[in-house]
C-alpha cells in the first residue's frame, strides 16, 4: 500500500521558515519523480516545486530563490525548505509521487497546512 506522509507545516510569522518533509512507503521511490504542491482556500492545487529521479529540479516562479526542494533516496524522504516566507504562500502543501503518466502510478500525500500570519 502507497503511503506519502507529509510532515512539518505549522504557523509562522512572515519572514520566517518552514521545513517540510514528505515520507513515503511502498514505492521504489529512487524512480519516482517527486513534487511538492499547495492550495489556498478556494483555488486550485499548483506546483510549488519538482524533483526529478536524476535530482533535476524545477519551481514556480513566487518559489525561486526562497524554496528548496531536495530528496534522500536511503529515507525514502523528500524535503522542502521554505525561507522569507509570505502571507500569500499561506496553503495547504500536498507531496506528490509520479510515474510515468499512469494514474496507477501518480499518488499523493493528504497534506499538511502552512500558514503565514502575524
Amino acid at each position: 500500500q502507497v503511503q506519502l506522509v507529509e510532515s512539518g507545516g505549522g504557523l509562522v510569522q512572515p519572514g520566517g521558515s518552514l521545513k517540510l518533509a514528505c515520507a513515503a512507503t511502498g514505492i521504489p521511490f529512487k524512480i519516482y519523480t517527486m513534487a511538492w504542491y499547495r492550495q489556498a482556500p478556494g483555488g486550485q492545487r499548483d506546483l510549488v516545486a519538482r524533483i526529478d529521479n536524476f535530482g533535476s529540479t524545477d519551481y514556480e516562479d513566487s518559489a525561486k530563490g526562497r524554496f528548496t526542494i531536495s530528496r534522500d533516496n536511503t529515507k525514502n524522504t523528500m524535503y522542502l525548505q521554505m525561507n522569507n516566507l509570505k502571507p500569500e504562500d499561506t496553503a495547504v502543501y500536498f507531496c506528490n509521487a509520479k510515474l510515468g503518466m499512469s494514474t496507477l502510478t501518480n499518488h499523493w500525500g493528504q497534506g499538511t497546512q502552512v500558514t503565514v500570519s502575524s
